[in-house]
């Protein structure tokens, strides 16, 4: 597990230096206004993406080899359908955007990312594939060479080309390197002798996960839309800001470990012992990381941002330190979905949610620190107590079986 979590965190760390370019890029050349349109639009392009993680990977990875080729059959056309739909819907968003906020720049960044949808069902089945061939290092060199050149493709706009699009269109244009990577690492056609799997297991798995995901982006990203909507598009810019250094390291390595932990969950024959490394690794790892961090933001976000950003400074050092507590809920999420109680994990990530979205709307007045002052305490109360049952589970397997 160790030399995957490395491959996935190496992946993040070439992803975050890349992403501090952009950063340091659009600081210098765009405004803060149009950060926020920006931010609007990705967090929601980014909700709706939430619903592209409906469980149908976790069954191809989960199958028994008998059960596989049909499983994937089934999987592949899912996938299909689903996409197109996510297509057509947010196309919808972006035109109902446009007719009742007149604002055509946000419609059109919303458009752009729905592009995104058109090239990821080609690729999909091939990527469960390979999480369930152990193939963890590969899929993160992937992932993380889109992310690097994403990124890279921002700098570049945002020099080139200052604007709002600077932050969406690479989505878009890294897309076609991501589905042919996919299809390459682990190559899969249709069987039509296989047949196809039932449907009803895909409901019965996939839609706590999907329930899961939507509260999760939710969490994530309706922040982003609240800020906006309460205090416009400048201040959304700086919050935007402020909350990308500060939560990156945490959303990223988060991610990482829950791709991670979730096959070795599945495959190891002591869950408790699995439980119990994946948060010695992750929490002895990430620990360090963003303490640094923290310490070291007052220097770093204004030489890097330059002059207008210092007052990010000390949000920035308070947001660093969710990445600890935003482990401990990772790991038990994957935890509950590896014991097939998908519903469980859906419950914490809602009670979460709520938790971080009042606090979001009863901060918000008072100014970005005193957002990242509630986000992180309320991360901490409310992660440690949903994270109860796997702590006990890893560090007193005893009690549990007595």
């Amino acid at each position: 597990m160790l030399s995957h979590l490395l491959a996935y965190g190496a992946s993040e760390i070439a992803t975050k230096l890349s992403r501090l370019g952009v950063v340091i890029a659009v600081a210098r050349t765009l405004d803060a206004a149009e950060i926020g349109v920006a931010a609007a639009a990705l967090a929601t392009g980014d909700l709706l993406k939430s619903l592209t993680e409906n469980g149908v990977g976790q069954r191809i990875i989960a199958a028994s080899q008998a059960e596989l080729s049909a499983t994937c059959n089934r999987a592949h056309g899912l996938f299909w359908v689903w996409c197109l739909g996510l297509f057509a819907v947010q196309a919808l968003i972006a035109g109902a955007v446009w007719m009742l906020t007149g604002n055509p720049a946000l419609a059109a960044l919303i458009l752009v990312l729905a592009g995104e949808y058109l090239f990821m069902p080609g690729g999909l089945v091939q990527t469960g594939l390979a999480l369930r061939a152990g193939k963890l290092k590969q899929t993160a060199a992937i992932a993380g060479g889109q992310a690097v050149m994403a990124n890279l493709m921002s700098v570049a706009l945002a020099l080139v080309w200052p604007s709002a699009l600077a932050l969406v269109l690479p989505r878009l244009l890294t897309a076609p390197f991501w589905l042919l990577s996919m299809r390459r690492l682990h190559p899969w056609s249709h069987d039509p002798e296989a047949g196809k799997a039932p449907i009803r297991p895909f409901i019965g798995f996939g839609a706590p996960i999907l329930g899961t995901e939507i509260v999760k982006t939710a969490r994530l990203h309706a922040d982003k839309l609240i800020v906006g909507a309460l205090l416009g598009p400048e201040i959304l810019g700086l919050y935007f800001m402020a909350f990308n250094a500060g939560l990156s390291l945490a959303t990223s390595f988060s991610a990482a470990f829950a791709a991670v932990l979730f096959p070795h969950l599945c495959t190891g024959a002591d869950r408790a012992a699995a439980m119990r490394q994946g948060l010695a690794v992750s929490i002895g790892l990430v620990a360090p990381a963003v303490v640094l961090q923290a310490v070291l933001a007052p220097w770093y976000v204004p030489l890097l941002l330059g002059e207008g950003w210092d007052g990010l400074a000390e949000p920035v050092s308070i947001l660093c330190l969710v990445a600890i507590p935003t482990m401990l809920w990772t790991a038990t999420a994957g935890w509950l979905r590896a014991e097939n109680r998908p519903l469980a994990e859906l419950r914490g990530t809602a009670i979460l949610t709520a938790a971080m979205i009042a606090n979001t709307v009863i901060a918000a007045p008072y100014g970005l620190t005193a957002l990242a002052w509630g986000y992180l305490a309320t991360a901490c109360v409310t992660m440690l107590m949903l994270s109860r049952p796997a702590l006990s589970l890893a560090l007193f397997p005893a009690n549990r079986s007595a």
